[in-house]
């Protein structure tokens, strides 16, 4: 059986993009995240908001490399980006004073990636 290569243009271009940022702010975190992307979907992380409730504390901002479930509370306002996540995640951490945020979107806010962690 061979290896069969990511069909989705999306998922391409968020890889692309992460790994030109990474290359021109000579940081690791974007590529990281986008090897992490570029592994098969059975080995995305999947993160509950219960998990995310426990690591992250108030204000911090945290990257998911694949889904974020909505399952569980969180009660700490935090800005989440993932590649995906779902509508009653996104409602959960807006509730709690949260931002949730495309990849793309917190990478260009936050170039370097000082005080951003990766949860998964």
């Amino acid at each position: 059986m061979g290896t069969t290569s990511k069909t989705n243009p999306r998922l391409h271009r968020v890889v692309r993009e992460l790994r030109d940022l990474s290359r021109e702010n000579g940081v690791a975190i974007w590529r990281d995240v986008a090897d992490r992307l570029e592994r098969s979907r059975k080995n995305w992380s999947e993160v509950n908001l219960s998990r995310l409730g426990r690591y992250a504390a108030k204000g911090e901002q945290v990257v998911v490399p694949g889904v974020l479930l909505g399952t569980g509370a969180i009660e700490v306002p935090v800005t989440v980006a993932a590649f995906r996540a779902s509508a009653a995640a996104r409602k959960k951490v807006e509730a709690a004073g949260g931002r949730s945020v495309s990849l793309l979107e917190l990478a260009v806010q936050n170039p370097k990636g000082s005080g951003v962690k990766i949860l998964g």
